[in-house]
């Protein structure tokens, strides 16, 4: 059976420079029946107003999956890279045994509108990486787009997990379903627009999880993105 998370029973914090919702337990914001479902630890909403950011600090033993929905997103880590993320793109960083980055919005204008997922890794003080990907529109487009997975195939990011991430961009009007293991756990962020998923209406912000469920049906009400997780 499905159940449902609602996008206002997250922790919600606004700094001025951020806004920021948290799934689970994270910072400031703790909930005992909320620390995380299976081996996902972290689901944050992030709003980073224009030339603000997340100074240089440090992450161990975590995979962090980036995805900016709006703006731009700076990032520096000790590893000597320094790219923007952008709409359309996805960053991996194993964190393993250590790794310190840096996190800012590039524009003197825009906001950034980006989600952070965090996921254990299957192993501790594996060596520090970093990958990001571009995943075109088009491939995603009313469709199921592999984004993430442990072997890293059908050109997606590679994580340390056995975990398959699926993104995709809806139009309203448009149906969609997703066969799913029995065996795996699974967890439905709303990223954007409006749904009605086996019988729940959703909107960006919720998120539906479940375990031994054999599929997934989807109804677009209004154009929106979905991001899936399925947890072995």
């Amino acid at each position: 059976m499905k159940q449902v998370r609602r996008a206002e029973d997250r922790g919600y914090f606004d700094h001025g420079w951020l806004k920021t919702a948290h799934t689970f337990s994270f910072g400031h914001y703790f909930d005992p029946g909320w620390n995380g479902f299976h081996t996902l630890r972290v689901i944050n909403e992030d709003v980073v107003a224009p030339g603000q950011g997340f100074g240089m600090h440090g992450h161990k033993d975590m995979e962090i999956v980036t995805i900016v929905l709006q703006g731009e997103l700076e990032h520096k880590d000790s590893l000597g890279n320094g790219e923007v993320l952008r709409p359309g793109e996805l960053q991996r960083m194993t964190a393993g045994s250590g790794i310190r980055h840096s996190e800012f919005n590039p524009s003197s204008s825009q906001p950034t509108h980006l989600y952070q997922i965090w996921l254990f890794p299957e192993e501790k003080d594996l060596t520090p990486g970093y990958e990001q990907k571009p995943f075109p529109r088009e491939e995603q487009l009313n469709q199921w787009r592999l984004v993430a997975s442990r072997d890293g195939r059908d050109g997606s990011l590679t994580i340390q997990q056995k975990a398959n991430l699926w993104l995709t961009d809806l139009s309203a009007g448009q149906s969609l379903r997703k066969d799913l293991s029995t065996s795996h756990k699974g967890w439905l962020q709303i990223l954007k627009g409006q749904f009605l998923i086996d019988g729940h209406e959703v909107q960006e912000g919720d998120a539906l999880y479940w375990s031994e469920e054999d599929r997934l049906d989807v109804v677009t009400k209004a154009d929106g993105q979905l991001l899936l997780f399925e947890l072995e």
